[in-house]
């Protein structure tokens, strides 16, 4: 593992959102290298950083909850740290969270590796009037260095980088509390066998515990006659043992915490009840997105006005000064209508994420996990596949990455499947277009549909799935349920300016290019430039497609183009509308150019096509994606087979049966 010759190397280990990589970035800042664990997809992140004349070689791992090796996370981590390689242990901790954070601290003191607490998030504690005794926590663990930091706002990192370099040499004892006399001396005489077959084995006790939990790697890797001392599996004992010290340390340690709980048992008992939390859930997106909508178009409508004005400026201008009709063409129609077509949706985008991110930073969105694990359970997966689902209302390639906390390759790939199926920000702007030109008032309602129609696939696909499933798995769901808290401003304002940048920066580079590759494809035909777009080369390609779509209502060129246009990004479907009828970036003129070319193009129509969109084969980066956590080429061309062979089958039904209305 050794890559560089100067520096120790100093590992930061965690649970799941402690702050870790925020902490871990902000000391290492720009200096960072990024690769795969060897063997993993697992993303592996290495910083260097020169301190008081030493040279750190720090090393970011996933987030786990502790040692125990159920997903791929896990594996990683706990292969990492006990490298012999690795000479300081930083355990990141959320202050805000102590007690479920302090079962992975106990496993790692056990291991007797010198560790350094870096006590992340104490802002928040003090947000919440809570206290914790920094004398006496030390004490109760083994005098390991704490040092209160905060990652967001880059305080103590200097006094954690002092507490690393001069802890370095020093020997953490591994007995930080003891189990009982029984298990104890169980724990003695595997040392001492580990010690006569092992003698230069650093972490003993640790192996001793683990033989005692019946660990099948610890057995694999360091195979011993434990025959008369391990009669069963004592993982329960030592679980409960670790539990009951943690609840010492924490009426020892902290304070002011009771008012708290009772507020969120209080909403918990509305939000996570076994027959409300799921309605809860369904009003409370229900609610998103009317907020989306309102103030949203409202907004929208102030973008639509500015770019009409730009794009007969710029056309005027361009006229004037003799530039070539094809280029003004394409800079007019091609690069503002379609470019400028995305970012009316702009103010919808932004509410959407502004929503999202103070649902996460309120705590509810892992309730959501947890309502939703009985319903998960009957499909043959945990509530924690939920979470990869709920991710994908933001973006599907991060969804699909989420995808590794699962347990196993089986439903990992399965959910792979359905993540997709989950309405991602790209596809909002289709909803947003098509549902306000046919459906004035209920445009809400129908987005909102769309949605719930995604989760509704998803879910439908996973119980087929399982009905096949000749070997079906229990999955139990453990997952933090943070207490509630005030969304906190500067994190919700970093969230969602990194989402808008992503969606600037894909309307400057994909959407860009697709715009200008749309509009020289419908303006070029086999003659070289073409008055209509029907004899270019596009439409002769779509009108070769069209008739497929015939049952889903979507036998039209036009159409084709867009959606073969939205693979790169779904964005571009709505750019490439605006291209391709007479590039209204206005509503109702839309409409005006829509009707004019397919007067029979009614609401059901529109529903279909967005059932389309919702369900066809997603973006090139999530296949990409796919591909690349699933290491299967084949899988990830089953799913687009698949993807779209689901499109269709239920455009064709949602249009044939919206027929009967429209």
């Amino acid at each position: 593992m050794r890559e560089h010759p100067n520096g120790f190397h100093v590992a930061f280990v965690g649970n799941p959102n402690c702050g870790k990589t925020t902490l871990f970035n902000a000391i290492t800042g720009s200096r960072l290298k990024v690769a795969n664990w060897p063997g993993v997809t697992v993303e592996k992140k290495e910083g260097s950083v020169e301190f008081e004349d030493e040279k750190l070689i720090l090393i970011d791992t996933p987030g786990i909850y502790s040692l125990s090796t159920y997903t791929i996370e896990e594996k990683v981590t706990r292969k990492c740290i006990l490298d012999d390689d690795i000479e300081v242990i930083v355990n990141v901790v959320d202050a805000s969270s102590l007690e479920r954070n302090l079962y992975l601290t106990l496993q790692l003191l056990e291991l007797g590796k010198p560790i350094v607490m870096a006590l992340n998030m104490m802002d928040v504690v003090e947000e919440r009037g809570m206290e914790i005794d920094l004398h006496r926590l030390p004490e109760m663990l083994c005098d390991i260095p704490i040092v209160p930091v905060s990652a967001i706002k880059k305080r103590g990192l200097d006094i954690l980088l002092h507490a690393i370099i001069h802890h370095k040499d020093a020997v953490t004892l591994g007995d930080v509390f003891s189990y009982s006399d029984d298990l104890e001396d169980k724990i003695s005489k595997l040392e001492v066998i580990m010690a006569a077959k092992y003698p230069n084995h650093s972490s003993a006790r640790w192996h001793a515990i683990k033989f005692l939990e019946d660990d099948e790697e610890v057995y694999e890797e360091h195979p011993v006659d434990v025959s008369g001392i391990v009669d069963k599996s004592y993982s329960r004992q030592i679980i409960q043992s670790k539990y009951s010290y943690i609840d010492d340390i924490i009426k020892e340690c902290l304070f002011y915490k009771s008012a708290k709980e009772a507020k969120t048992d209080k909403i918990d008992s509305i939000l996570t009840h076994p027959v409300f939390g799921v309605p809860c859930f369904l009003f409370i997106m229900a609610l998103v997105f009317l907020l989306t909508f309102l103030l949203g178009d409202f907004i929208k409508g102030f973008l639509e006005t500015f770019l009409e004005w730009l794009q007969q400026t710029v056309s005027t201008g361009l006229e004037n000064v003799h530039v070539a009709l094809w280029l003004r063409g394409l800079i007019v129609d091609g690069i503002i209508a379609g470019v400028g077509g995305i970012l009316t949706f702009l103010p919808n985008i932004v509410i959407l994420f502004i929503a999202l991110a103070v649902l996460e930073d309120s705590g509810y969105m892992a309730r959501v996990a947890y309502v939703m694990d009985g319903i998960m359970g009957k499909l043959g997966l945990s509530g924690k596949a939920f979470l990869p689902m709920i991710l994908g209302f933001g973006c599907t390639v991060p969804a699909v990455m989420a995808t590794r906390a699962l347990e196993t390759d089986k439903d990992r790939r399965r959910t792979m499947l359905i993540t997709p199926f989950m309405s991602c920000s790209a596809r909002l702007p289709i909803y947003v277009l098509f549902s306000g030109l046919f459906f004035g008032k209920f445009a809400p309602l129908v987005s909102f549909m769309m949605y719930v129609l995604g989760i509704c696939v998803a879910l439908l696909t996973a119980f087929i799935a399982n009905l096949f499933d000749k070997k079906k798995n229990k999955n139990n769901l453990l997952i933090e349920l943070p207490e509630y808290k005030r969304p906190n401003l500067r994190s919700i304002r970093i969230y969602v300016w990194n989402k808008v940048k992503d969606y600037l920066t894909k309307a400057g580079t994909t959407i860009f290019i697709a715009s200008i590759i749309v509009w020289f494809v419908l303006n070029v035909g086999s003659r070289g430039f073409v008055l209509e777009p029907s004899e270019s080369f596009a439409a002769s390609v779509a009108k070769f497609i069209a008739p497929i779509l015939k049952p889903c209502g979507l036998d039209m060129w036009e159409i084709v183009v867009a959606l073969i246009a939205g693979v790169s990004a779904k964005e571009v479907v709505v750019s490439s509308f605006t291209v391709l009828f007479s590039n209204a970036l206005e509503g109702a003129k839309l409409l005006e150019s829509i009707k004019a070319v397919y007067p029979a193009f009614t609401g059901a129509n529109a529903l279909s096509l967005m059932v389309f969109c919702l369900l066809y084969t997603p973006c090139l980066a999530t296949l990409a994606t796919i591909k690349k956590e699933s290491a299967s080429l084949k899988f990830t061309a089953f799913s687009i087979v698949f993807q779209i062979a689901v499109a269709f089958s239920m455009s064709a039904l949602v249009y044939n049966l919206a027929r009967l209305l429209f």
